[in-house]
């Protein structure tokens, strides 16, 4: 691809109009080569490298660039040197018939996608469920904020809230007023379903799917637990109960 192209790819406009993101550092792309090994089809990702990269092992194609050439590509100021450019439909995490869901809606924060991802591929077993107008999985944020777990948490995008109901027989939610979390009944759920950062989920959609409220025990001091950190916590529980 060529290089003025790759720099566009940090909008969510030409990753659409391309098929391809960006995945950049030491790190990120480790993980992507450990995640081709499963997954075949990341293999026809592509490596853009700078001399101090020049050793790097990999079986992806490789294109040496210098380091003018790596900064106008990069998504960030000081740039590690070694940035991937992945088509978007290779990255297809095995799934499992024993998943458990996690449907997200219209969640904006990247960092906040990046640590649920993280978690998830911490315990696995979940599959990432995104509404419409949910942030873009594949923005260069979510991606590093993910240290590489969207290649390992399967993900679903534009999945309709009404959908679920045909889908999941037990469908949980958090609210102020539910049961414990550590409550058995948790356990019991196969899709839980998280709001946006500042709206929540509309009432009308929990009561239409039925969703049973869950409660993370606190002092009440404050409103609210960040999302990323009462999903972990969501996680841990069920885990827990195992």
């Amino acid at each position: 691809m060529k290089l003025d192209l790759i720099k566009k790819l940090q909008q969510k406009k030409f990753r659409t109009e391309t098929g391809y993101c960006l995945v950049e550092g030491e790190h990120l792309v480790l993980e992507l080569q450990k995640a081709a090994e499963q997954q075949s089809s990341l293999a026809t990702a592509e490596l853009y490298l700078t001399e101090q990269y020049a050793e790097w092992e990999t079986d992806l194609e490789v294109h040496p660039v210098n380091s003018k050439q790596m900064s106008a590509i990069s998504a960030t100021k000081s740039p590690q040197g070694i940035v991937a450019v992945v088509p978007m439909s290779a990255i297809q995490p095995k799934s499992t018939q024993q998943e458990v869901a996690l449907y997200f809606h219209e969640i904006q924060d990247p960092g906040n996608l990046g640590t649920i991802l993280r978690t998830l591929a911490w315990f696995g077993g979940y599959r990432c469920l995104l509404s419409p107008g949910s942030v873009d999985p594949f923005n260069p944020k979510v991606i590093r904020a993910s240290m590489g777990a969207i290649f390992h948490v399967p993900m679903e995008l534009d999945v309709s809230l009404d959908s679920l109901a045909d889908r999941y027989a037990h469908i949980g939610c958090l609210d102020m007023q539910g049961e414990p979390l550590h409550s058995r009944a948790f356990k019991e759920c196969d899709c839980y379903l998280f709001g946006n950062e500042a709206r929540g989920v509309p009432r009308d959609h929990l009561d239409r799917l039925g969703a049973k409220a869950f409660t993370i025990p606190g002092a009440g001091l404050i409103e609210s637990l960040n999302l990323g950190t009462a999903v972990s916590l969501s996680v841990y529980e069920r885990q827990r109960q195992s």
